[in-house]
């Protein structure tokens, strides 16, 4: 993510279930666990978001069904969630925030529900098996409303004044559709947008199709690689639209709003080169699809990786463009665990915007590193350790990113470049479609390096003050 959650400059998201990493399924039938092992809890655990997901099940897949009028900013919806219990569950909850829920089945059965707050409460008919696959089926309408991030930052479904920039980091997604909404739980999606004829549905992954009659029009997208879904979008509005496919094979969709087509046209036009360049640096590039959501929503403040095509408030700079981009390995593909972790996104992708200067004729990462470290012990810079912000508000600032980056930059300094750039390689390749941790990124760079790590990673990740 970039943008006005940060201070300065330097720092302006049906496959089977196959697809998913038998270490997610693991890991999630461990969080949340009930006391009675028949109610799934209400959070996933985070510390931060303690509401943020659920426990008792792993979605595999969303087939979202979605009917947009930009007039009367209405939202028609119905989720099936394709999903497997990993505890017996008696009720189970998914994350919606506002919207009207009209019925609920599971496997077909009718089943109970109540809100509180913003969890659905779901009790099925009969209870569900440890490990049994079900599937849940969720019928809902009304005016989805964004809602307000600890920072301040508007989350989830924003309006715009041609329909909607949808960005969901990090708790935007229960906005629009019932989900298991923590990065622990990664799933394939399939989505149907209906959206008044002359406006552009776009979403994750593939467009399968588009077709319009009576006055609307349909687009059909497919994301088969697993996602968080904090990085789903359904961005609607007026686009201009550009479709080609790279020489790597990689299917690109830009939709950019008119009004940003001339600032953002010389910076699309090197996405290309931004990810061949990035697949030189970190493997090969992790999805099928690649591309740009341009909106013109100057109200909101930032640009977000929705996984395999960025959205932009606005048109976005080169350094941007690589930032986001970035993302795709280091925060996308692989997941963080725990958002307290989230320098491993932050931090990784804002150095990439410092090694893409350095390789391209700009200043050299030291450079920028040597700038940053010349700010006082007073600046904001310090204000806490990237490695544990502390809470759900700092998520987002500057020591997240910048000093998350200059952690890094103290890596490849202590183990050269070779063997930096095989660390960075090995993690995108070993978590890839998965989720990593610090400690485990630690363990890494020690295995890789043959050095002892820890006193470096502590000194940046977490010592309070200037280091």
């Amino acid at each position: 993510m970039q943008g006005a959650r940060r201070r300065t400059a330097v720092l302006r998201r049906e496959a089977v279930l196959a697809t998913v990493p038998v270490a997610v399924a693991a890991l999630l039938a461990g969080a949340g666990t009930a006391s009675a092992s028949t109610v799934g809890s209400a959070g996933a655990g985070d510390p931060y978001f303690p509401l943020s997901g659920n426990g008792g099940y792993h979605v595999s897949h969303y087939d979202l069904t979605l009917s947009y009028d930009t007039s009367s900013r209405h939202l028609d919806g119905k989720a099936v969630l394709t999903a497997r219990a990993t505890e017996r569950l008696t009720r189970f909850d998914l994350d919606l925030s506002g919207l009207k829920v009209t019925r609920v089945t599971v496997d077909g059965r009718t089943a109970r529900f109540s809100r509180s707050g913003q969890e659905l409460v779901v009790t099925p008919a009969r209870a569900l098996a440890k490990g049994r696959a079900f599937r849940v089926t969720v019928l809902y309408d009304g005016t989805p409303k964004q809602v307000t991030d600890p920072d301040g930052s508007a989350d989830g479904w924003i309006r715009t004044d041609d329909g909607a920039f949808v960005a969901g980091e990090p708790q935007g997604a229960m906005t629009w559709f019932p989900g298991n909404s923590h990065p622990k739980d990664k799933s394939s999606y399939d989505f149907t947008i209906t959206v008044p004829k002359g406006r552009t549905a776009v979403a994750n992954g593939v467009l399968l199709g588009q077709h319009t009659s009576g006055g609307r029009t349909t687009f059909r997208w497919r994301q088969s690689e697993p996602m968080a879904a904090y990085l789903a979008t359904a961005t609607v509005g007026k686009f201009k639209v550009q479709q080609y496919t790279t020489r790597d094979g990689i299917k690109v969709y830009n939709a950019v709003d008119p009004r940003e087509a001339s600032g953002s046209a010389a910076v699309l036009k090197k996405l290309p080169s931004v990810l061949e360049w990035e697949s030189k640096l970190f493997g090969p590039y992790p999805f099928r699809s690649a591309g740009s959501i341009v909106d013109h929503a100057p109200s909101v403040g930032y640009a977000l990786e929705t996984q395999g095509r960025p959205i932009y408030d606005s048109a976005p700079d080169l350094s941007t463009l690589v930032h986001e981009n970035a993302h795709q390995w280091f925060g996308d593909s692989v997941s963080l665990t725990a958002w307290k972790d989230i320098w491993l996104n932050e931090g990784f992708a804002t150095y990439a915007e410092w090694l893409y200067s350095e390789q391209h004729g700009g200043d050299s990462a030291q450079r920028t590193f040597d700038a940053l470290y010349a700010k006082p012990a007073s600046d904001e810079l310090w204000a806490y350790p990237p490695g544990d912000p502390g809470s759900g508000a700092n998520i987002f600032g500057e020591p997240v990113y910048a000093r998350g980056a200059m952690a890094l930059h103290e890596l490849r300094k202590a183990v050269g470049d070779a063997t930096f750039f095989r660390i960075l390689r090995a993690w995108a390749s070993e978590h890839r479609y998965g989720h990593g941790t610090t400690a485990e990124f630690v363990k890494l760079a020690e295995k890789e390096s043959g050095n002892d790590l820890g006193s470096l990673f502590q000194t940046w990740l977490y010592k309070k003050g200037k280091p």
